[in-house]
């Protein structure tokens, strides 16, 4: 790690564990409840607890705190995401595995966790403007659009450790507290360190955000910041040398499996070595602050003789907001072998003349971003129409020079969610007007309807990208892309569609895309453009089965099939189940325990370049595997919840000569996933 890094995580650090001496206290069994009412959030005293609504505030159908909340030291917390205005809860749901995990059921790593990472479900960028091209790391970051401002009348900690096999952990820890009734703290950390099963694949990933939101006494002003770095340690060994290796008996321990690169640098696995001889290193710091002031209209209620609500009803707000943000990739080799040169070219069909091996890309952005709100109706602020301009610089920096860039572009927004909760509508668009992207624009449209009680939601949305092609596209770039001319920008279209009912427990989805000019790497080094136009149909559907009164199946199943032969290979079906028991034993553990099985049919995966962290398109090489399949035994114990898991049975086999967990499956090509591995994690909350 950079002395620089360590410096802000100790900083970080001796902060956090000042907040929680002073907040964590003696620890009792509290309640955590969620605000009165689905919509509006309550209204606090100055000692931070919530204010009975009056019969004529009604927030939730005349339901009191005084009547909802049987101890003094209770507590209410919600949140909201980013740029949302839909109050949310913490889930203390212990059936789901994945909730706590950092990555979701469909996606599959190079091996080990913390390693590059792509989904199996098609998913392209659907963002326009600047992209720097870098996201086989994207699941394990911390975004701003993924923070929750939190608002809680106690200090909350959320404390979580997970510890798997070849001394895995992962640690997870959550606090947040209101200074003051009208401001709200937050901070989150996260450590994932792996050393793999495998040599050379060892990740040290830590990412903190810290965010916070204030709003004045007469609710005209307010503030959201948030400050958030990722820094991304994860080693490449490009695979294993040959697959014939995993059936040798003398490689039945798979650490000591050949690679194809970083050869044997270290074949002595070590939980406390972060460095990164051959790898990818890549650090991102970003800071987001967002001001608004409203003008609108005043309004008291009185509760009784000694409170007074303050109400205020916006209808213009003027905001601003301002992203800084820096980004720096790098892949580094410096292995010192007698065989590396001649490994490059082996593998890899790639030609180096340096015994070390280093490419690097650093850029700087800053967004400036003004725009105008207008809340048509009084009482919903969940209808407005946004318009607005921003201003982007872009500094790169390459080892040969630097670079400056600007983009100027207007955006604008509509949404309306009625009070009746029944139609949810929202129109969202964007247009780069000149600088580096000029051309480029977003439109998105949704329309969310309650249909009936027993049928549920039926939601549609269209979506049109028109976006120029990754910064790693471009010939200005360090890493070593074999650019030949330009590119044209892509142009992806997406039209969805999905039911959801809460009654029967069952969503269905659909969503087709119409794609052109779409970007890929046909080699390890070499990006191209497909020039035909090509769709790919996705129908999904989720579906929870009540077999009896405590055990339970939840079956999810995807469907994706891709016309025009595109250069894209994805497995044609996709499926995640669990079954388990689900119950309260002696009235104080809920439990979860049972089997979960994964499995896709058998397709073409994509290759990875380690050289410039993409993963590629391959038509060679087909990869069928076993169904993965978990036991899981989960429980809570009012705030302690408790995850043990003996994860990839099915590597179970004979191949090496002798029984073992030794029958691996594979994600990439010559990439072997996990044998055999356990994990248990403990999550831990704390209310003071």
């Amino acid at each position: 790690m950079s002395r620089n890094f360590l410096y802000r995580f100790f900083l970080t650090a001796i902060a956090f564990l000042a907040i929680l001496a002073g907040t964590l206290q003696a620890q009792i069994n509290r309640p955590i409840r969620p605000p009165i009412g689905s919509g509006t959030p309550p209204v606090y005293d100055a000692q931070g607890r919530v204010v009975p609504a009056t019969p004529s505030q009604n927030r939730g159908g005349g339901d009191s705190l005084k009547h909802r909340d049987n101890t003094d030291d209770s507590i209410t917390i919600y949140f909201r995401y980013f740029d949302s205005t839909r109050i949310r809860y913490l889930d203390s749901s212990i059936n789901d595995f994945t909730k706590r995990y950092p990555l979701p059921a469909g996606f599959v790593t190079l091996g080990n966790l913390g390693t590059a990472a792509r989904s199996l479900i098609f998913s392209p960028n659907l963002k326009p403007g600047f992209d720097p091209g870098f996201h086989s790391f994207d699941i394990y970051r911390f975004r701003v659009e993924d923070t929750r401002f939190f608002q809680t009348t106690r200090p909350f900690t959320e404390l979580g450790y997970l510890l798997g096999s070849q001394a895995e952990q992962v640690i997870n820890i959550i606090h947040t507290q209101n200074i003051k009734p009208n401001f709200n703290m937050a901070l989150q950390y996260r450590l994932i360190n792996s050393p793999g099963e495998f040599q050379n694949q060892n990740t040290s990933h830590n990412s903190y955000r810290i965010n916070g939101n204030y709003q004045s006494r007469n609710k005209r002003y307010s503030t959201y910041g948030v400050l958030l770095s990722n820094k991304f340690l994860a080693s490449e060994n490009g695979g294993i040398q040959r697959d014939t290796l995993l059936n040798d008996s003398r490689f039945s321990n798979r650490f000591v499996i050949p690679t194809r690169l970083a050869g044997d640098s270290n074949l002595l696995r070590n939980p406390f070595n972060t460095r990164v001889t051959t790898g990818n290193v890549y650090n991102e710091t970003v800071f987001f602050y967002r001001q608004q002031y409203d003008l609108g209209q005043s309004d008291s209620a009185i509760v009784n003789d000694s409170t007074v609500i303050r109400l205020f009803y916006p209808r213009i707000r003027f905001q601003h907001s301002l992203t800084i943000s820096s980004q720096q990739y790098e892949f580094r080799d410096l292995f010192q072998g007698a065989n590396k040169r001649l490994d490059y070219l082996r593998y890899f069909g790639v030609p180096i003349f340096n015994d070390s091996v280093v490419y690097r890309d650093k850029h700087r952005v800053i967004n400036n971003e003004f725009s105008i709100i207008s809340f048509p109706e009084k009482n919903n602020l969940n209808q407005f129409i946004k318009a607005g301009a921003g201003y982007e610089f872009i500094n790169a920096t390459f080892d040969y020079a630097k670079r400056k860039y600007h983009n100027i572009y207007l955006a604008g927004e509509y949404r309306n969610r009625t009070r009746n909760q029944k139609w949810d509508l929202e129109g969202i668009g964007k247009l780069y007007m000149n600088g580096l992207n000029n051309g480029d624009y977003s439109v998105q449209a949704s329309l969310k309807r309650e249909i009936s009680k027993k049928l549920g939601f039926l939601e549609l949305g269209f979506q049109n990208v028109n976006r120029s092609p990754s910064f790693l596209f471009r010939q200005e770039t360090t890493f070593p892309t074999l650019v030949n001319g330009s590119f044209n920008k892509e142009n992806i279209t997406k039209i969805s569609g999905s039911l959801n009912n809460e009654a029967f427990r069952f969503t269905l989805s659909g969503e087709y895309y119409l794609v052109s000019n779409y970007m890929y790497f046909d080699d390890f080094m070499s990006p191209a453009q497909t020039g035909t136009l090509f769709n790919i149909l996705h129908i999904s559907g989720k579906k929870q089965i009540r077999l009896s009164r405590v055990l339970n199946l939840y079956s999810e199943i995807h469907f994706q099939q891709a016309v025009g032969n595109p250069p894209l290979n994805l497995p044609l079906i996709f499926t995640n189940n669990r079954i388990s028991f689900d119950g309260v034993y002696y009235k104080n553990m809920n439990y979860s325990i049972g089997l979960e099985l994964r499995y896709n049919t058998p397709y073409k995966a994509d290759n990875y370049s380690p050289f410039i962290g993409q993963f590629l398109y391959q038509n060679n090489y087909t990869i069928s595997n076993r169904p993965e399949v978990t036991a899981f035994f989960n429980f809570r114990i009012k705030r302690f919840s408790a995850f043990i898991r003996a994860e990839n049975l099915n590597t179970f086999g004979t191949n090496t000569g002798t029984p073992g967990f030794t029958k691996n499956n594979y994600n990439a090509p010559f990439y072997p996933d996990k044998g055999f591995w356990f994990r248990l994690g403990v999550w831990w909350t704390f209310i003071n």
